[in-house]
């Protein structure tokens, strides 16, 4: 059966549009649209906008499934319509994936070109942007234009050389990402509420022939692809990385940082956040969420080569269900091609809660979500959603401050269906090896940022750390997310045979210029007689106390301190008290600090040291 939108007709969407008992088609006459508002649209095979003023819109999170198995069987050249935002200004790279081609009537997809990027003006109705010169370096808001210079794409490629400029072309083929600078200013044009340019956030309405069916992506051994989801909807991005054996089924994420505001690159800061599924479950469900370490800003010189100077790092975001437009990268383990199909999407709307975020800062730890589960989500996989809990993959995160600049985080997920090796779509390399310094878990001999692995009290799991200069590193278990069973985590120096508590304190050490993969190690037990940190455990009681907004130390032993530090989570110091004497207790105040954890550190004359979290909250 085929639907059929008549002439001069609206079609209001306001649920399930075809029931999928129905063998449907659609077919949109020219000088028609289609509106759909907050809902999916299910169509089982294929989609015909036949004019040019036969339009499909997508608004408020509504989202177009379809249910071919072909490789695109969409034609016409009519337009389907959908917003998405960016979130950068006209210094700041996103990574974009277009969910429309160019409008060429033949069925099957087609390539996309950033004229097709318009500036919305109502709910239906947008304008081509102003058009810039290769050689104008900066977009704007008002009137919206899109510097072309900043396009570019990454079919395969391990150097920074081989980015292809696409500039206004339409050459960018279904299923390829692309890069896209922001624009400076802003829009005060309110559309549905939303303004299409409140500061460093430009909305774009894509417009065009929408992707469809089964979109190769190439790939090659040991290379980067920057792809994305092709498609007008969701899609669990789980579930492609699962399928995709030709890559390490890992999806990395350009960060930038925002205060970086400048066109050369050697003033650029940015990396790279890695997104694991952790796998598929042993019974054949989709059960976890998967885990995502943030990327750690570096610059970069001339070559596009990371080099030591670090800014902040990135944020925790949830990636298991991709949204429309969201460009990343895959890196190739064997030529050859990797396939994004129907099968994958899913009708998700996009929100921190629902686990779909384009990159909007908000972590996962901190997100309260509601139900344990996921709710029933339609798509075309037959997964049952409601069985897949919502919780954190167990973990542990560390966090290392690399020369009190930046931090790299690395997470270790203790699942059980991983092994101590490296897993396809588990363990996540650290992307991009040539920084100047950098810690990560050493396996196989190369640099790992997620490890996965069953947990056993006995593992000794090897830590990396590489500079090219002298450099300090400061270690420190960031979080611990539903896992009760390490009571102890500790950094062994294999050299002194000494085992550093960073459960509860961090690890301070500076290391000559090199790469030093074998001198230490995470373990789970400490191997050695009491020492003086078990000491130290009963000579000082150490509290916040949030009420009285007080740091309190009770020293009983009247042991005579040297030093109080107090340090924020990765290790930057606060404040710092010397030659406190001997006295029984001692209050420090708090009220001027931010909410969070600290690290308190003591240590006496006689080197007795204690470290000690604590959670201040004003």
């Amino acid at each position: 059966m085929t639907s059929k939108i008549l002439k001069k007709t609206l079609l209001i969407v306001t649920g399930f549009l075809i029931q999928s008992n129905i063998n449907a088609q659609m077919y949109v006459s020219p000088n028609s649209y289609v509106f759909a508002s907050n809902e999916v649209v299910f169509i089982k095979q294929q989609l015909e906008l036949n004019a040019a003023n036969s339009d499909f819109y997508l608004r408020e999170n509504a989202q177009l499934l379809q249910g071919s198995t072909s490789s695109g069987v969409n034609s016409g050249l009519g337009n389907l319509s959908v917003f998405q935002e960016g979130t950068t200004n006209n210094f700041q790279y996103n990574y974009w994936c277009s969910p429309v081609g160019g409008n060429i009537a033949a069925a099957g997809n087609s390539p996309f070109g950033i004229t097709q990027l318009k500036d919305i003006v109502t709910l239906t109705s947008s304008v081509n942007s102003t058009p810039l010169g290769m050689n104008n370096y900066n977009g704007t808001a008002t009137p919206f234009a899109i510097a072309p210079y900043w396009i570019n794409k990454l079919v395969t490629s391990s150097t920074y050389s081989s980015w292809i400029s696409v500039g206004t072309a339409s050459t960018i083929n279904a299923g390829e990402g692309f890069t896209m600078k922001g624009t400076s200013g802003t829009n005060a044009t309110i559309v549905n509420g939303v303004m299409n340019n409140p500061g460093s956030k430009q909305r774009y309405d894509f417009r065009g022939k929408p992707n469809d069916g089964t979109i190769a992506i190439n790939v090659l051994n040991l290379q980067y692809t920057l792809t994305g989801n092709p498609y007008p909807s969701a899609i669990d991005l789980k579930l492609f990385l699962l399928g995709a054996s030709n890559t390490t089924g890992i999806a990395y994420f350009w960060e930038h940082d925002k205060t970086a505001n400048s066109h050369y690159i050697d003033n650029f800061r940015g990396g790279y956040g890695a997104y694991s599924p952790l796998g598929g479950d042993s019974n054949g469900t989709i059960g976890n969420m998967g885990v995502y370490t943030p990327a750690t800003f570096y610059s970069y010189d001339g070559n596009g080569n990371e080099v030591t100077n670090l800014g902040s790092s990135g944020n925790v975001f949830q990636r298991r269900f991709c949204p429309v437009g969201q460009g990343f990268m895959l890196d190739g383990t064997a030529d050859g091609i990797v396939e994004m199909k129907n099968s994958y999407r899913v009708f998700v709307k996009e929100d921190v809660l629902n686990f779909s975020q384009f990159e909007r800062s908000s972590s996962p730890s901190k997100t309260k979500n509601i139900n344990e589960f996921l709710p029933a989500i339609q798509s075309l996989s037959g997964y049952d959603y409601t069985m897949v809990n919502t919780k954190p993959a167990p973990q542990i995160r560390l966090n290392a401050l690399l020369n009190d600049q930046g931090i790299r985080q690395l997470v270790l997920a203790l699942v059980p269906d991983a092994t101590d090796g490296v897993d396809h779509a588990m363990d996540a390399m650290l992307a991009g090896d040539n920084a100047g310094i950098d810690t990560y878990f050493s396996l196989n001999e190369s640099e790992y940022v997620i490890d996965a692995r069953p947990f056993n009290i006995d593992t000794k799991i090897p830590l990396g750390f590489k500079n090219t200069n002298q450099a300090n590193f400061k270690i420190t278990v960031q979080e611990i997310l539903n896992f009760t069973e390490a009571e102890n985590i500790y950094l062994h120096d294999k050299n002194t045979d000494l085992y550093h508590d960073i459960k509860n304190d961090f690890y301070d050490l500076t290391l000559p210029g090199g790469v030093n993969n074998t001198q230490f190690e995470l373990t789970f037990k400490n191997n050695n007689s009491l020492g003086t940190e078990d000491l130290a455990v009963k000579d000082f009681v150490v509290f916040q106390n949030n009420n009285a907004k007080n740091l309190t130390i009770n020293n009983p032993f009247q042991l005579d301190i040297a030093t109080c530090n107090l340090y924020d989570i990765v290790g930057k110091l606060i404040f710092s008290k010397k030659d406190l004497g001997r006295n029984v207790t001692y209050n420090f105040p708090t009220s001027g600090l931010s909410d969070g954890v600290y690290i308190v550190k003591i240590a006496t004359d006689d080197k007795i040291e204690l470290g000690k979290k604590i959670i201040i909250k004003n």
